[in-house]
């Protein structure tokens, strides 16, 4: 059974490096460990040593704190705010380098969500 620090971590690791636009594959690598290995963190499935995390934080350009912003937050809603999908948008966004078309894409994005059907 997994412990919810350990699944909350391992959410954090999972929302952050889709982010970043790596691959389970690009972190173990920075790890020398298995991709099997950094699904398990994942997963909370196994708990990541502090050097571990210590590394991870550093491959991930964050302090090792992120991993734990949010842990009373998590436990009270459920869980991390961001889903994987949600990941995947910001982290194609952010590779745009035209802030005016960022902009507009926001702009969209904001409609769409505010976007009621007639009936």
């Amino acid at each position: 059974m997994s412990h919810p620090v350990d699944e909350h971590v391992g959410k954090k690791l999972k929302n952050l490096r889709v982010l970043r636009g790596l691959t389970q594959t690009d972190v173990a690598k920075g790890l020398d460990i298995s991709f099997q290995q950094v699904q398990k963190y994942e997963l909370g499935r196994n708990r990541i040593s502090a050097s571990k995390l210590f590394e991870i934080s550093r491959i991930l350009n964050v302090p090792p704190s992120y991993f734990f912003d949010g842990l009373g937050e998590a436990e009270e809603n459920g869980g991390p705010v961001i889903d994987e999908e949600t990941a995947r948008i910001a982290s194609t966004i952010s590779k745009i380098k035209d802030e005016r078309l960022k902009t507009q894409i926001r702009s969209f994005i904001d409609a769409v969500a505010n976007y009621t059907p007639a009936a």
